[in-house]
This record gives C-alpha cells, sequence and structure tokens, in this order.
C-alpha cells in the first residue's frame, strides 16, 4: 500500500487555512516529500512525521511556491538530527544552483550554530540529484521515476512515479496534459494533480492571472489524463481559487464528466490509502 497525504493544498496566494503546495507519499518505511511550499514543516507534524524521517525530497519545479520553505526543511533536518545525516533533494536541472543558494543565504545561522552547539561542527549535508526522466536511486523498498511534464516557460518540470508491493502513484505537480505524464500514469492506480478552475480565472480582468492558464490544467484536463491511463483515484490539489473547508463538490462533479474512477479532494492533511489491484 502507498499512501498519500496532502500536506498544503494551496497555492502563491496566502490562505489561511491552506498551507503551499506540498504531497507526503509513504509506502512501508519510506516517505517522500513531494515539493516543499509555504508552511510545509507544520503540515507535515501535524501527518505526525518530520524532516528527520524524510527518505528524499522530489520538487516538481523550481517555482517559487513550490521552494518556499525548502529552506526550512534543510535547517531543521540539520538541526535535529544527532549525527550527519544528508538530506536527498531531487529536482530538474537547476536544483543545485537553487539549493546552493539557499545553504549560502543560510550562512549566518549556520555559523551561529555551529558556534554554539559543540557536537554540531558540520555544515547541512545535503545532496542533490538532478533529473530528466528515468528511474531515480534512492535505495528503500520504494522504486520512484520521473519522467518530464509540461510547465512552460518554467522549464524543465517533472513528474514522479512511486512504486511499492504492486501499488503505484504518481506525482504530477503544475502540468498541463502532455506525452511524459501519460507515461508516467500508464498502470498505475493514483494520481495526484494540480489544478485550476479555468472557467472562473479566465473571466477575471487581471492579466497576470489569465496568464496562469497557460500551464496549469482545469479538473477536467486532469481528469481526462486519469481517464486515458484508466486509473482508479485522481486526487485533487493546489485549488485556485480556493474553496471553503469541507467544500468542493463542484470540482469533483467536473472531473467526474471525465473520469469514472474515484476523484478524492479536501482539505490540508487529507488522506489518501493506494492499495494494488485485485486481479
Amino acid at each position: 500500500m502507498l499512501t498519500i497525504t496532502l500536506l498544503g493544498t494551496g497555492s502563491p496566494l496566502p490562505d489561511p487555512d491552506r498551507a503551499g503546495p506540498s504531497t507526503l507519499v509513504t509506502g512501508g518505511d519510506d516517505q517522500f516529500l513531494v515539493d516543499a511550499g509555504r508552511g510545509v514543516l507544520m503540515r507535515l507534524a501535524g501527518a505526525g512525521s518530520a524532516a528527520g524521517q524524510l527518505r528524499a525530497v522530489l520538487l516538481t519545479h523550481l517555482h517559487s511556491d513550490h521552494i518556499t520553505d525548502l529552506n526550512d526543511v534543510i535547517t531543521s533536518r540539520w538541526v535535529m538530527t544527532f549525527e550527519p545525516t544528508p538530506l536527498t533533494i531531487v529536482g530538474p536541472v537547476g536544483t543545485q544552483d537553487v539549493v546552493d543558494h539557499i545553504v549560502a543565504s543560510l550562512g549566518p545561522d549556520i555559523g551561529y550554530r555551529i558556534a554554539h552547539h559543540d557536537d554540531l561542527d558540520y555544515p547541512p549535508p545535503v545532496d542533490v540529484i538532478e533529473m530528466t526522466e528515468g528511474e531515480i536511486d534512492l535505495g528503500g523498498s520504494v522504486r520512484v521515476t520521473c519522467a518530464p511534464t509540461d510547465h512552460k516557460p518554467v522549464e524543465p518540470s517533472i513528474g514522479y512515479r512511486f512504486d511499492f508491493d504492486g501499488a503505484s502513484v504518481v506525482a504530477a505537480g503544475d502540468t498541463v496534459p502532455c506525452a511524459g505524464l501519460d507515461s508516467l500514469c500508464d498502470g498505475a492506480q493514483a494520481l495526484v494533480h494540480t489544478v485550476i478552475r479555468k472557467d472562473m480565472i479566465r473571466d477575471i480582468p487581471v492579466q497576470r492571472l489569465v496568464d496562469t492558464l497557460d500551464y496549469h490544467s482545469s479538473p477536467e484536463e486532469a481528469a481526462q489524463t486519469a481517464a486515458r491511463a484508466d486509473l482508479e483515484t485522481l486526487v485533487l490539489t493546489h485549488y485556485v481559487p480556493t474553496f471553503p473547508s469541507g467544500g468542493g463538490d463542484d470540482w469533483k462533479a467536473l472531473a467526474a464528466a471525465h473520469f469514472a474512477g474515484t476523484v478524492e479532494l479536501g482539505d490540508d492533511l487529507h488522506r489518501v490509502d493506494v492499495h494494488p489491484p485485485t486481479s
């Protein structure tokens, strides 16, 4: 079984009820954080986990809302473990440069902590793996693969697939429908997909908002991707515009018109268990 926990279902717009984009995928003893949006460690704590328990952080792309609190994950992993425990960060080409700059920005804090704690005599250990597509060597019992997605002009961007004990989950990140995502979904059971309501946004007289229609999927488009792969479950997240806690029935209805499987959405910490097929 694989478990999906929607840590943050929000967007770039600050929301008192929704943290920024982040999803936890768990298989056996392995935990993977997909993206690290605003408030991610608070939500990770709410899910009963912590930075020190992560096998890896997987970034779908380098938009600010998906990496806002990556610095917090790096620092907390370093400070809250008591021997050098490298944090593995996987992402598209460009991730190493971003991580290097984050660690450099933490320079004063790193210096203070090393000066104060005799047993903390090393900087945050971080291992970066830049990927385009293929299998990612992360050890453990969960097989992780990635493929390109289409979030242009944000380029490159990638999605991830997790395979464990017969169950398969795909985390898409921000993208429009594309061949790379279709390839990841082939034979999987569940897809976690960020979505925006294009029917609402296209009528807002603010060009910067209308521009977002270019490179995000609607619930209908995410559902069509899930239907093409004959998935069992579609999990929607990253809601723009947001809806009140406990709502979202209209979002489900839009997706259900194109997908016969189960459509899941919810508030932060919404959890979905994905079991291997029975036949």
